[in-house]
């Protein structure tokens, strides 16, 4: 479920059957993840933060919020246990990811030290030259405000850029996750049809095994019958 972003208050389903909820790690990105997939669709694709509480409001109900989405979700349980097992296992995805931004924070420490210069900002490499002063104040004001103009179109340019990038990114995520799920799904289906095949393999060699004991069975019960009969057919001639 996701909380109403326009009350803030009531539940809207996100899935109108039960879906599987899993915690991937992102080893490209250093980030943990909760993700559910219902079909093609990405019910929940949220980065697991140090910052991030597990709160269980009932026995069966438990909930989280994602800053960055500007959202909570929620999960319902079939089981008590469940739910405490996803707690459980949130926390220690939490605290797993708390680690990994402490070695990402000492690691960029760690650069920045042994940098001979630290490299610029981004609205450093976008600064324009130094404006000259040619036909008066009028013409500087002219050309500052063109250069303001044109420095924050192309910080806007970036940003747009950045965040269709982090979209293609949760998309590509979505779409790994969801390879990843249907390959352990193919793989489950093959190991079970396996398994399948030879008890079919067993219960088949037991039915020859019956029918071969049945068989010797009749042959064993018919065989006094036709010495009986030639006997008695010997007797008569």
């Amino acid at each position: 479920m996701a909380i109403d972003p326009a009350t803030k208050r009531n539940w809207i389903p996100a899935s109108k059957h039960a879906v599987t909820v899993s915690f991937f790690y992102d080893a490209n990105r250093n980030v943990y993840r909760i993700i559910s997939v219902g079909g093609t669709k990405a019910i929940i694709n949220c980065s697991v933060t140090p910052s991030m509480t597990f709160t269980k409001t009932s026995q069966k109900f438990g909930q989280w919020a994602d800053s960055r989405a500007n959202t909570v979700y929620g999960l319902g349980f079939a089981t008590e246990q469940q739910l405490h097992q996803f707690s459980e296992k949130f926390k220690e995805v939490k605290d797993a990811a708390r680690l990994a931004r402490e070695k990402s924070q000492d690691k960029e420490l760690a650069n920045t030290a042994l940098s001979i210069a630290a490299p610029q900002d981004l609205s450093d490499e976008l600064q324009s030259p130094p404006v000259m002063c040619v036909n008066g104040p009028e013409d500087k004001l002219f050309r500052s405000q063109s250069a303001d103009i044109t420095l924050s179109s192309e910080k806007e340019r970036i940003k747009k850029m950045l965040s269709e990038g982090s979209i293609c990114e949760m998309n590509l995520d979505t779409e790994l996750f969801t390879l990843q799920d249907s390959n352990t799904k193919l793989v489950a289906a093959l190991h079970e049809a396996n398994a399948n095949v030879e008890q079919w393999k067993k219960q088949l060699a037991a039915y020859q095994e019956e029918t071969d004991r049945l068989r010797e069975q009749v042959t064993l019960e018919t065989q006094p019958l036709w010495v009986a009969l030639l006997k008695c057919t010997y007797t008569e001639h």
